[in-house]
């Protein structure tokens, strides 16, 4: 008997939902992938995790996920074939994403959605977290060293998003450690294949399975 796979509520730009699908599919572990509208949530959404936002991961007994990090590391905890954990750089990998998540993100939501604050909020997510990215990367080849780790799956969708916002601006910014970064992540097969597109979920509906 086939046990039932978790259920994973997603929408396919949100950067949140991006990391999350980006760490199942490294992983491996098979998801049922409910592709979401997000002006027309589903109830089974909205009963799982009445925030109303994705990702959230349903489990087979019930346990709901609602946090993009909790999804990354539970599934990296199932199988972790290309080393994203290690646990000596637990403390520095989250400190950058709490960075990225509590102070950066919303940087970057004023830079796409203010005109009027637009060029500061620029320049000031550049010196609170591009700049300091740039740095590190004159060290290493990835953000904690030469293979991708959790803290670069985890900021890749939202450094994606800042350099979309104005790609001709972002193309000529003194942060060719960064551009080459983000080309080589968002180029590789991986990246590639969790943007591919579903068709919205419906209640009754089959949803395809996601992962392996």
């Amino acid at each position: 008997m086939l046990l039932p796979l978790p259920i994973l509520y997603s929408f396919r730009r949100c950067p949140y939902a991006i990391r999350a699908r980006l760490a199942i599919r490294a992983a491996g572990v098979p998801v049922a992938l409910r592709e979401v509208v997000l002006r027309s949530k589903p109830a089974e959404l909205l009963a799982a995790s009445p925030k109303g936002t994705v990702p959230v991961l349903v489990l087979p007994d019930g346990t709901v996920l609602d946090q993009s990090l909790d999804i990354m590391r539970w599934a990296l905890a199932q199988h972790d074939p290309l080393g994203w954990l290690q646990p000596e750089e637990a403390d520095e990998a989250h400190a950058l994403i709490d960075l990225n998540d509590q102070r950066f993100k919303p940087l970057l939501d004023a830079y796409k959605y203010a005109p009027e604050r637009a060029a500061a909020s620029r320049d000031e997510a550049v010196a609170l977290m591009l700049a300091p990215l740039e740095q590190r990367l004159l060290r290493h080849s990835h953000l904690l060293r030469d293979t991708a780790s959790l803290a670069d799956m985890a900021l890749l969708p939202f450094v994606r998003q800042f350099a979309a916002v104005d790609a001709a601006w972002f193309a000529a910014a003194p942060l060719p450690k960064l551009q080459a970064w983000l080309q080589r992540l968002t180029g590789a097969g991986l990246f590639e294949s969790v943007m591919a597109k579903y068709a919205p979920w419906q209640a009754g509906d089959d949803a395809p399975v996601f992962g392996r």
